[in-house]
């Protein structure tokens, strides 16, 4: 199971970092929830996905750290192509059911000025 689990974390940062919105039906269950945008399915994740991408348009995340244990995945990441000096962190914690990101909960160093 640990391989199936680093496998959905991996394709779906392959997807943010390509652009590949329609990977979303493919990587995230159908009832997908994401706690930090108190959102459900995954076409709330190509939505989030395609306004960062709008915001930052050279934004790419890089993992630095990938944990698996039973059916969840921690991984830290950088995220690169934002302004600023440093390069923001985003730690994440999935939960994947059947090969698929069914839940996720995340924090983030980035700073989203109004």
């Amino acid at each position: 199971m640990t391989d199936e689990v680093r496998a959905a974390a991996r394709r779906m940062y392959t997807a943010f970092n390509d652009r590949d919105y329609g990977a979303v039906e493919e990587i995230f269950t159908a009832d997908f929830y994401s706690h930090p945008l108190a959102a459900t399915g995954p076409e709330s994740v190509a939505r989030a996905w395609q306004r960062f991408h709008e915001a930052f348009p050279e934004v790419q995340m890089v993992v630095e750290d990938l944990i698996v244990e039973a059916d969840r995945v921690a991984v830290r990441t950088s995220v690169r192509g934002v302004p600023g000096g440093q390069s923001p962190t985003m730690l994440e914690i999935f939960r994947v059911d059947n090969g698929r990101v069914a839940e996720l909960w995340g924090l983030s160093s980035l700073r989203r000025d109004a």
